[in-house]
């Protein structure tokens, strides 16, 4: 990724933990604030049933004294996530503090993140680190089996969601058509007089198409012209 000084969305959806979180992580120590939305769709190699006797093992780990010392067994997806990403940070230095801080995760897409753009990260897609038939399972149905009760919730959110996005992008499709329209429509044969005393000049529309008809004559020729004779001529 390349640093940016506003945090980065990142969809989870479709990902996978391990490779994931190792990014994510990275890219905390490096400085970069980053938000995941979605967590409670990423994937886990392996089959419900074999991520659920390892989990079962992992609730095991405990302080006999007294448990509430730790280790905490998050529940939710979003907590699962982030602690995911704290084992692979030297999360008891000061170092590591602050990239945790620099961290946020969410299930869903709450506002005002479903109105800002988000990104993937290529190298840990479950299409291209997975083997198409491997075993697979979510980490929100995970966290539903251990006692996360919010799944049908914020199933019932990203449905109201993505109903509105697509009514927005509906709506930006007609209103690009109708602005571009405008533009080839608009008369500026008063407008442009003005421009060229103050330096602008903006060519019409038709001599542009002619321009560019000739240099793709000139890209031709010169392609016939570069070519080689074959052996033997």
């Amino acid at each position: 990724m390349v640093f940016e000084s506003a945090p980065i969305v990142v969809d989870g959806r479709a990902h996978m933990l391990g490779r994931l979180a190792s990014i994510v992580a990275k890219e905390l120590l490096m400085g970069q604030h980053l938000v995941v939305v979605r967590t409670e769709q990423i994937v886990i190699s392996g089959s419900l049933v074999r991520n659920k006797v390892k989990f079962e093992s992992f609730l095991k780990k405990r302080t006999n004294t007294n448990p509430k010392k730790g280790p905490i067994h998050y529940r939710s997806p979003a907590r699962m996530f982030w602690r995911v990403v704290r084992g692979m940070l030297p999360h008891k230095t000061f170092r590591g503090q602050q990239a945790m801080s620099r961290l946020t995760c969410y299930e869903g897409v709450p506002p005002p993140f479903d109105k800002k753009k988000k990104m993937v990260v290529p190298q840990a897609l479950k299409v291209q680190r997975l083997k198409p038939g491997r075993r697979h399972c979510l980490l929100g149905r995970l966290a539903s089996e251990f006692g996360w009760k919010h799944g049908a919730l914020v199933d019932k959110m990203e449905a109201k969601r993505r109903v509105k996005a697509a009514e927005f992008y509906a709506a930006k499709k007609t209103d690009n058509i109708q602005r571009a329209q405008a533009m080839d429509e608009a008369d500026l044969s008063e407008v442009l007089p003005v421009l060229e005393k103050f330096g602008h000049y903006y060519p019409p529309a038709e001599k542009m198409d002619d321009d560019d008809d000739d240099d793709d004559e000139e890209e031709e020729e010169e392609g016939e012209e570069g070519e080689e004779p074959a052996e033997g001529e």
